[in-house]
């Protein structure tokens, strides 16, 4: 096991510096908050994007904002996002006791041996995590929000939906736990057509009729999972922001959308 997973991302995604980050988190989080339902209930699970901080960092942080009064009691993320970069069967853990942004390190919460021996789709591998960006972009915001919780960072590559659920399931606990899943949703289409297939994605995920596909959202494979579960577990969608990076920071022509759901 390597001791620490290094940032692979920093200078590229979000700043390098770490003053620089933390005023840039901070601004987001402040920026969310106000736009946020002061009688939204605590979140149990949210689906949240992962691109560059100038396309859907302000999103994104419409989730964290939302954690501000249930904080203090959550002691563990279970991270779940696609991987970009090197493909795996089932979901990996990244074989590190820790995750380091240039705010500091994210201790990675050990698994008892008795949940690893009944899910053999989970698998540790640093190559999967190495240069993979879509868990990694969080990190900043929970240290700034939960900077007391660990993490299960989960590279979700092929495995079924009922898979993915069933690792929810044995890693979910009770309030103490936040489920986050990672997701951008289309890709590089036109901003009016990305729109409205956004909404039409969006709308499934609100009603939790899954399965959506990788067409419609990167990380369909760990949704479709949360889908599940939610489902079990009787939480309520509530759609926190929705934007395209042609609203933000990208050109309009070639878009790609971005959701922030609490599932309550």
């Amino acid at each position: 096991m390597q001791a620490v997973r290094p940032a692979a991302v920093a200078g590229s995604f979000y700043p390098g510096d770490p003053d620089t980050l933390r005023r840039r988190v901070d601004a987001l989080l402040e920026d969310a908050r106000a736009r946020v339902p002061a009688d939204l209930p605590a979140p149990q699970a949210l689906l949240l994007p992962h691109a560059g901080y100038a396309y859907s960092g302000a999103v994104a942080a419409l989730g964290y904002a939302a954690l501000a009064r249930s904080a203090d009691r959550i002691e563990r993320v279970v991270l779940l996002g696609p991987t970009h970069r090197v493909a795996v069967e089932g979901l990996a853990l990244p074989d590190a006791s820790a995750l380091r942004t240039p705010l500091g390190e994210v201790p990675v919460a050990a698994l008892p041996p008795e949940i690893r021996a009944t899910l053999p789709w989970l698998v540790d591998s640093a190559a999967v995590h190495a240069r993979e960006h879509a868990l990694e972009v969080h990190l900043p915001f929970l240290q700034a929000v939960l900077p007391r919780a660990t993490v299960v960072p989960l590279a979700v590559g092929r495995a079924a939906p009922d898979d993915v659920a069933a690792v929810l399931e044995a890693l979910w606990g009770g309030p103490e736990t936040l489920v986050v899943v990672s997701s951008d949703l289309s890709h590089y289409h036109p901003h009016e057509r990305a729109g409205a297939l956004d909404r039409a994605t969006v709308e499934r995920v609100l009603r939790l009729r899954g399965p959506v596909t990788h067409d419609q959202a990167c990380g369909a494979t760990p949704l479709n999972g949360l889908l599940v579960q939610a489902r079990r577990r009787g939480l309520r969608p509530i759609l926190l922001g929705q934007c395209t990076s042609g609203d933000t920071a990208g050109d309009r022509r070639r878009v790609v959308g971005y959701a922030a759901v609490a599932f309550c």
